[in-house]
This record gives structure tokens, C-alpha cells and sequence, in this order.
């Protein structure tokens, strides 16, 4: 079976792979390993097969914004495979993974021979897109507190056998929560602090258990509504 069957972009289309992974790199990485960085001219795209990665974005003055952070079965490198410009942004990994990592050329005759893995392709970009959306607008209209109310319910998955309770494993550092909605630490600490007194949060060794999400998500509709 090819290797790349498990990809999300191809998972269950039935397609023979074979002779796209025979032109495509397999590439091993460590934690902290830069996988693709700011400005480079390269055009390759990755696909996960194992380890996670984070994406982040860099300013002028050197303050990092994390985009994202990937699993097993994603792929990033798409947008410069497909119009040729330097990369936009850092991959860095998180731990120990394999990719592999296919020529642009490879992957745009890939795309352009199967119809079923090109609207694949355009409903994940459409869907990064909507999400990078939402997000400028949180960062745009909400205040602090309310962003980081958005990232915990967008990081968060439902708590098996507790209804209605979400989780994100493993807990956030208070850094990355904040190179991800655009503050300090301290003051990520500072609202962590206040959620787990209100009973909104609570933290335990493997885990960070958000008790009541639908007061979260009240509160941030609510302030949209406000600035609305």
C-alpha cells in the first residue's frame, strides 16, 4: 500500500500513488528541527506521515504569531508549489516525525490528474482561509480576554463521558496561547487565573478542561454583537 494513502488529501479515493512517492523525498526531523523557513525560494510540499509541526509568522520587529500546529496526515507547502513564491511562513517541529516531500512539479501534475484530489485540495484551502478569516476579525474587534475565550474553544475537542465539557491535551503553555492570539504571557496568566476562580477552567496534569464552553462561546458572541 502507498505510504501516502493516509493522507488526508488522498485517504480513501482508491488512487495509485506509486509513482508520485517514486519522485518524492521521505524526510526524517527532530524536535526544533526548521522544516521550512521565512523567504525560502523552495516549492516542495509536505505531507505529515508521523510527528507534529507548528506554523508561525514572523513581523518586522521579530514578534512570532502561531498559525497553526499539525498532526499526522496533514501537508503544508502547498501555496508556494502552486504560485511559485517564497514561503510566507516557519515550520518548525515539535517532535520527532518522518514527511514526505514532493517537487512541486510532482504534486501540481498529482492535483491536475485526479479532479477528486483537487476539490479536495480547494475545500482545505477554502477552509484555512475562512478560519484565518475569523481569526483576523477576532483580532481586529475583540479584546484580549474574549480572543483567548475563541483559541481555547477552537484548540479544545469534547470531553468523553463528561456532557458538554471540552479539553485540550496536552494544556497550552501560557507562551504559545499567547504568540497565538497576539498578547504577553503575563496576561494570558492573568486571565487563566481569573477563568479557573469563575469555575470556567480547570487544569490538571495531562489536560485543561474548559467546565463550561457554552459561557465561553456566549461571551465572545456577545462581544461581536457589541462591536457590531
Amino acid at each position: 500500500m502507498a505510504r501516502l494513502s493516509s493522507v488526508q488529501l488522498f485517504k480513501d479515493l482508491g488512487l495509485d500513488l506509486t509513482t508520485y512517492e517514486s519522485r518524492a523525498n521521505w524526510r526524517r526531523f527532530d524536535p526544533e528541527e526548521i522544516l521550512v523557513d521565512f523567504d525560502d525560494l523552495s516549492t516542495d510540499v509536505y505531507f505529515l506521515l508521523s510527528g507534529e509541526v507548528r506554523v508561525l509568522m514572523r513581523t518586522a520587529s521579530g514578534k512570532e504569531v502561531i498559525l497553526d500546529e499539525m498532526k499526522p496526515g496533514e501537508l503544508f507547502g502547498e501555496l508556494a508549489a502552486l504560485d511559485g513564491i517564497k514561503r510566507s511562513a516557519n515550520v518548525t517541529a515539535l517532535t520527532k516525525g518522518e514527511a514526505c516531500v514532493m517537487p512541486a512539479a510532482v504534486f501540481r501534475e498529482l492535483i491536475f490528474s485526479n479532479v477528486k484530489v483537487a476539490e479536495r485540495l480547494f475545500c482545505l484551502m477554502a477552509s484555512r482561509i475562512r478560519e484565518l478569516n475569523a481569526r483576523f476579525v477576532e483580532q481586529t474587534v475583540l479584546d484580549l480576554r474574549h480572543r483567548l475565550y475563541s483559541e481555547l474553544l477552537r484548540l479544545s475537542i469534547p470531553r468523553s463521558d463528561h456532557n458538554g465539557e471540552r479539553v485540550i491535551t496536552p494544556p497550552p503553555f501560557h507562551h504559545i496561547m499567547a504568540a497565538r492570539i497576539g498578547c504577553r504571557r503575563e496576561q494570558v496568566t492573568r486571565e487563566f487565573t481569573m477563568m479557573s476562580q469563575e469555575g470556567l477552567i480547570e487544569r490538571t496534569r495531562g489536560a485543561l478542561i474548559l467546565r463550561q464552553p457554552e459561557v465561553l462561546k456566549a461571551r465572545v458572541a456577545e462581544a461581536l454583537r457589541e462591536d457590531a
